[in-house]
């Protein structure tokens, strides 16, 4: 460190620095919803801080100006969602918006093998990205090849399931409730269990109603951030000093 860098004043953080949790609606993608804020605002730096898939809802927890520093604290954080996944169906891309890939009875699945089949989830376990997915491949995002047709080989990931819980069980739509860590895929959970079940199944529906200790329920949705002004906005905005290294 020299003289000058040793010297050099702290730049006071700016009043729209900081954390913004937004209400995602199904449609857009997580990069569509920043740009959107960047627009509207004229902010010069917006981020977020874990990707949801476009049909997905929920918690999307945006970065403002210097607040974008964040970004792999909320990326590495926990996460919850309720989901539907939908049996007998399977798809390319392990939901709703995918090719059928394949079709099976799911008469004979019952309330007790949904619930042992959560359970069996729970804990540790080794899961591998599905091609449909923002994970990369050599720095190119796996999506990116499948859309050329390409599949190529991906290294499983450690992951942890803390609970996975049976809301409601009216087949083929079976609602539950997960807990997990960062880069879990819920859908590939879907995935999974279908084939374990004999019948296939995909994720229907998905919503994020936690990442870290941000909740949906002090989240603004798109049509409301739209009718704010810049200054009102700050209102919203979480300051960086409520996240402390």
């Amino acid at each position: 460190m020299n003289q000058n860098q040793r010297h050099r004043p702290i730049r006071p953080l700016g009043k729209y620095d900081g954390v913004l949790v937004v209400d995602k609606p199904p449609g857009p993608t997580s990069h569509d919803v920043v740009a959107r804020i960047k627009r509207h605002f004229k902010f010069d730096k917006v981020g977020h801080g874990g990707t949801l898939d476009p049909q997905a809802t929920g918690v999307l927890v945006i970065l403002i100006e210097r607040g974008t520093k964040l970004s792999n604290r909320f990326i590495g954080s926990d996460k919850t969602y309720e989901g539907v996944m939908h049996l007998g169906v399977a798809t390319d891309t392990q939901d709703a918006q995918g090719e059928v890939v394949s079709e099976g009875d799911w008469s004979h699945v019952t309330r007790e093998d949904i619930e042992g089949q959560f359970r069996q989830f729970c804990g540790d376990m080794m899961q591998t990205p599905p091609m449909v997915s923002a994970a990369k491949k050599n720095g190119v995002p796996l999506y990116k090849l499948a859309r050329k047709g390409k599949t190529v080989e991906r290294d499983p990931k450690l992951i942890h399931i803390f609970e996975f819980v049976l809301v409601d069980f009216a087949p083929p739509r079976v609602s539950f409730h997960v807990s997990c860590t960062k880069g879990t895929y819920v859908r590939t959970l879907c995935t999974d269990i279908g084939e374990n079940l004999g019948c296939g199944a995909h994720l229907a529906e998905l919503r994020r109603t936690r990442s870290g200790d941000l909740k949906v329920e002090d989240a603004l949705t798109m049509d409301v951030l739209g009718k704010l002004k810049k200054d009102e906005l700050l209102d919203h905005i979480i300051p960086l000093h409520k996240f402390p290294v």
